[in-house]
């Protein structure tokens, strides 16, 4: 019987001497998966912003080099690009305050060049490490003709 009360004894002192322990791994462990969600999280919406640059930009640069368009007229090439700009700023939505469009026309191809900074989630200076700090995409695409 003694030795059943010494260890007791031992055992409740070995339960004691480890109060807390449990509480910092988890705050640890908690920490750590917030900072890996959040970045998971800002890497979607990077990948999200990225596919609809890319979708909006080749719109918009079919749009102005369909064979609608008189490429002779830049005129009829200024109001195309203008209603191709439209319709890129309402895909993009807010993002469009911060996304810069360049076109160019060389010969038979217009091209776009589309530079936006994505929306993020995370503070600037970490969110910039994490994923994309800026999108650059180029569209080319050559003017339809009927032969």
């Amino acid at each position: 019987m003694i030795a059943h009360r010494r260890l007791g004894i031992v055992a409740r002192r070995s339960r004691t001497a480890e109060h807390g322990t449990g509480l910092l791994a988890s705050v640890a462990g908690v920490t750590a998966f917030l900072f890996f969600l959040l970045a998971a999280v800002q890497l979607l919406v990077n990948l999200y912003a990225v596919t609809i640059v890319s979708a909006a930009g080749y719109d918009a640069t079919r749009v102005v080099a369909s064979r609608t368009v008189d490429h002779d007229d830049p005129a009829s090439v200024a109001a195309a690009q203008g209603r191709a700009e439209a319709r890129f700023r309402s895909l993009m939505g807010r993002a469009a305050d911060k996304t810069q469009l360049s076109w160019s026309m060389s010969g038979d191809v217009v091209s776009l060049r589309v530079t936006t900074i994505p929306p993020s989630v995370l503070p600037t200076s970490l969110g910039r490490h994490v994923a994309f700090g800026r999108i650059e995409r180029t569209f080319r695409f050559r003017v339809e003709e009927l032969r």
